[in-house]
């Protein structure tokens, strides 16, 4: 137990309306096997907070109802749980809405008011249902900094709260109050180190009252949009004077993601000097109320996906004002899983399926192997759809003889012809009308079977391992080529090329917007 948080009752929470409000979340959780992709791994459960916000509805963390398969919420002072249902899931500001219909559950309460975002010094109280009781747990502290932080479960750049109170296993969720008793944010994380202590993270409500404008616009949640361009300081005078640019501001466009709309109207070696004529400045920061300034992500981050941003660049030391939609970012290696359970395509006993984070960190980047790893870290999707698609192993049959060792190797073609996700590669498959079926893999490695062998051999390598399907529901849909609809066709060598980390850079100079 933290014997430095102090356990209060503040006066402005006295009011129990306050804190009923509050309830337990129940878990349980059934997470997709990445490695095995056709099953679930073992389901296990947890315990977090969430808070009622009003018609109807609960805030918790998402990493709280992650691979949910049946969540209960509890009220405080009852011995009643409740069913509740995800409406909606947002991973990158790890917030989640839930809704419950039992008329019961809602009797007597009052929903949390949401206030303004604090300032430095200013007292918050966390509430919620840490771990080591079953009653409601309320620790105070101040805000000790406000700045655009990392959402460790999102992967994200986004406006975070810092605070000393004690954050536990189980508060996340919970809301965190200022002393007139309205709701700042969500807790939702806390920094583990030898070097630091009391750090937790609080989710502001400029993020909350982002993600439910998203919900409320399109009915489900969209994320948070970028801009798609990786960017460098400019605090070097001489290279702001190579650059052109007069004043000490600016930040130096270095790689633009050919996905965003930006790729068609920046290009690299211009330098952004405003964002909707706010200045930026030369070490990529932005003002930020009185006397703070805060990273240009922020402004970012304000907007919705399909939102118009205006730019000043300076190109060839002329200064330029263009516009650029901002949209959700696509990521050639995704953090997470959206439809649940991983692709998959089994041909003859190999077993294809997209490189993604969760895949990496299940299989360790010892067995991913260097080559593989620094493709998934180092390259961006060259259009909307592309898959880094990997043999992840090979179930060993007659079939498959000499491929057996075979396993978590990047599939660049198909008899030939490039591929450019799982779906494409499923498609090309059951179209060919050769005799052989030829699997192109880096370093120029081969795998060849003969077509009648595969369609003989298939059911017996279902049976063999207890596999009810060759192949994930969604690539039993018609394969539709986006690049065809949009009429983009980019050249074969650039499929997954860009030597570009997939990973924003931060402290080092370098970030993507």
């Amino acid at each position: 137990m933290d014997i430095l948080s102090e356990e209060v009752e503040p006066s402005a929470l006295q009011d129990s309306a306050f804190l009923n409000a509050v309830v337990k979340v129940y878990c349980t959780h059934t997470a997709p096997d990445y490695s095995l992709p056709w099953q679930k791994q073992r389901q296990y459960t947890s315990t977090g907070s969430a808070f009622m916000i009003g018609d109807r509805k609960l805030l918790t963390n998402a990493h709280c109802v992650e691979h949910d398969t049946q969540v209960k919420v509890k009220k405080r002072g009852d011995d009643s749980k409740y069913v509740a249902k995800v409406l909606a899931r947002g991973v990158d500001c790890d917030i989640a809405l839930l809704s419950v219909e039992s008329e019961e559950f809602w009797r007597d309460v009052e929903p949390l008011r949401l206030g303004r975002l604090p300032h430095l010094q200013d007292s918050v109280t966390v509430v919620g249902y840490p771990l080591g009781g079953d009653t409601i747990s309320v620790t105070k502290g101040v805000v000790s900094r406000i700045e655009v932080t990392s959402y460790a479960h999102g992967s994200s750049d986004l406006l975070g709260i810092q605070i000393d109170a004690a954050i536990n296993p189980g508060n996340s969720g919970g809301p965190a109050f200022n002393d007139q008793g309205e709701c700042i944010g969500v807790a939702f994380q806390v920094l583990r180190s030898d070097e630091a202590e009391n750090i937790g993270y609080v989710i502001p409500t400029t993020v909350v009252s982002h993600f439910l404008t998203d919900y409320e616009r399109n009915g489900r949640y969209t994320g948070f949009p970028c801009l798609g361009v990786l960017i460098q300081k400019l605090e070097n005078p001489a290279l702001r004077a190579w650059l052109k640019v007069q004043s000490n501001e600016g930040v130096l466009v270095r790689r633009v993601e050919p996905t965003s709309d930006a790729n068609n109207v920046l290009k690299e070696g211009d330098v952004i000097v405003s964002f909707d004529d706010v200045r930026v400045g030369s070490e990529g920061t932005v003002p930020f109320r009185s006397n703070e300034r805060i990273a240009f992500h922020f402004l970012i981050s304000q907007k919705f996906a399909g939102d118009t941003a205006e730019l000043g660049i300076i190109r060839a030391g002329s200064l330029i004002k263009t516009k650029v939609v901002l949209n959700s970012r696509v990521h050639l290696v995704p953090y997470h899983i959206d439809e649940g359970q991983p692709s998959y395509l089994i041909i003859a006993g190999l077993v294809f399926t997209p490189l993604s984070e969760p895949l990496i960190e299940e299989e360790c980047e010892d067995s991913i192997g260097l080559k593989l790893l620094a493709r998934a870290r180092y390259s961006l999707a060259k259009f909307k759809g592309e898959q880094i698609v990997i043999l992840s192993q090979v179930l060993a049959n007659e079939v498959n003889i000499g491929y057996e060792d075979m396993g978590n190797q990047q599939v660049v073609k198909f008899n030939g012809t490039r591929i450019k996700n799982i779906h494409h590669l499923a498609h090309l498959i059951d179209s060919c009308k050769d005799r052989y079926l030829r699997f192109e893999f880096e370093d120029s490695y081969v795998a060849v079977l003969e077509k009648e062998s595969v369609t003989a051999a298939s059911p017996s390598v279902l049976s063999d391992y207890g596999i009810p399907s060759e192949r994930s529901s969604d690539l039993l849909k018609p394969y539709v080529d986006a690049l065809e609809v949009e009429g983009d066709q980019p050249a074969d060598e650039e499929f997954g090329d860009s030597p570009v980390s997939n990973y924003e850079f931060g402290p080092d100079g370098l970030l993507w917007a």
